[in-house]
């Protein structure tokens, strides 16, 4: 599958034009701080990911979710799997089956595990593996995602002020 990049999602006509552009079952990828995260293609404008810690301090589920949602007003990509064993609807299927579940853990049990998880039927993190493999990385990573859900949290809490 080759790489598509999507940038600046959040425009309406990007959008409609993108969803049309990417495979039901595709792996997307979108750069955040420090990481990358990872969802499934489903179609009709929707990615199915593990919410993780993407959006808040609380960890969230296996969830649908907009493609812009998922893009967070970053690019996304379609991920290569040269060892997928699923393709297209399998792949949604197998995504769908897992919708509601809360066991999100940052090491064994992430946003790319499922991604990975979804297309070859084994769960997998390279990011995990090259921050375990490089302790450096790690805490470059670990401080980058502190600071981006930090950041977060103080521009909600001061929409929530200009709320009141």
């Amino acid at each position: 599958m080759e790489t598509l990049s999507l940038e600046r999602l959040g425009a309406w006509p990007a959008l409609e034009a993108a969803a049309r552009a990417i495979e039901i079952g595709a792996h997307l990828v979108s750069e955040r701080d420090g990481y990358v995260h990872h969802g499934i293609y489903a179609g009709n404008g929707e990615v199915i990911h593990y919410g993780g810690f993407d959006r808040s301090a609380r960890r969230g589920p296996v969830e649908t979710v907009p493609l812009c949602g998922f893009a967070g007003g970053r690019g996304v990509r379609v991920q290569p799997e040269p060892h997928a064993r699923f393709a297209g609807r399998d792949v949604v299927a197998r995504a769908r089956s897992r919708i509601g579940e809360d066991r999100y853990r940052i090491l064994t049990n992430n946003c790319e595990h499922f991604s990975t998880w979804c297309v070859s039927g084994v769960g997998r993190s390279e990011q995990v593996c090259r921050c375990l493999l490089n302790p450096w990385l790690g805490l470059k990573t670990l401080y980058a995602v502190c600071r981006s859900q930090f950041t977060s949290t103080m521009e909600d809490m001061s929409l929530s002020r200009a709320e009141i």
